[in-house]
């Protein structure tokens, strides 16, 4: 895996592929694909504005708080993976799961929600947690695993608050998806039937049919 790392002058580097076991304590992304985000050849080549893309804005967000929580490095796929590599692809996609069990944190943002903050909300349904509700996050395919498998899963607003964890989120995370309480805290997954795992996805969507399995 290739990790991120940003210097005091807002320079982007991608640290040398290496073996997940070997990596350095790292932040990792969650997020849902837009029209356009920066991929691997604007970091790897330094291309010219990519900084401007939209896709940029979460890119800095992830710099941000790993910053915060005292991590030099994180990943986000959009730019971390090498897709023209055929065989760096379809290595990451069997390595996922791993690479987000082993992340220090995980930040999923949310860039369809926009609301301060959820942490510490009045009694009643707010409009900041019907929009949380509503989060295309939550009917992706790939962002299943990406709930599952970390230890602390984070949620933030497209500004960039943070709106909870998803042990403070728990019930409204179990209410919207159905996956049980045990599966949120890190229950290993031989735990559970091959029928229960497969409910948990069936009503989630990828680009290609193929995804889900």
């Amino acid at each position: 895996m290739r990790l991120l790392q940003r210097d005091n002058a807002n320079n982007y580097t991608l640290t040398a592929d290496l073996r997940a076991d070997d990596a350095p304590p790292y932040a990792i992304l969650s997020h849902t694909w837009g029209a356009d985000e920066v991929v691997h050849e604007d970091v790897e080549k330094n291309l010219n504005d990519w900084q401007r893309k939209s896709g940029y804005d979460k890119i800095r967000f992830c710099a941000d708080q790993a910053k915060r929580h005292g991590l030099q490095h994180f990943w986000v796929d959009t730019c971390c993976i090498d897709k023209s590599d055929a065989v760096e692809f379809q290595t990451a996609i069997n390595s996922m799961f791993k690479w987000y069990r082993g992340a220090k944190r995980c930040y999923v943002y949310l860039s369809d929600v926009s609301c301060p903050s959820i942490s510490d909300p009045p009694p009643g349904i707010t409009t900041c947690e019907a929009a949380l509700r509503g989060s295309r996050w939550f009917t992706r395919g790939w962002t299943l695993q990406e709930l599952i498998a970390p230890q602390l899963v984070e949620f933030y607003s497209k500004e960039g608050a943070f709106l909870g964890d998803k042990r403070s989120l728990e019930a409204i995370i179990r209410d919207v998806t159905g996956i049980p309480a045990r599966a949120l805290r890190n229950t290993p997954l031989s735990s559970f039937t091959i029928s229960e795992r497969e409910a948990w996805a069936r009503n989630r969507e990828t680009k290609h049919e193929e995804d889900m399995v």
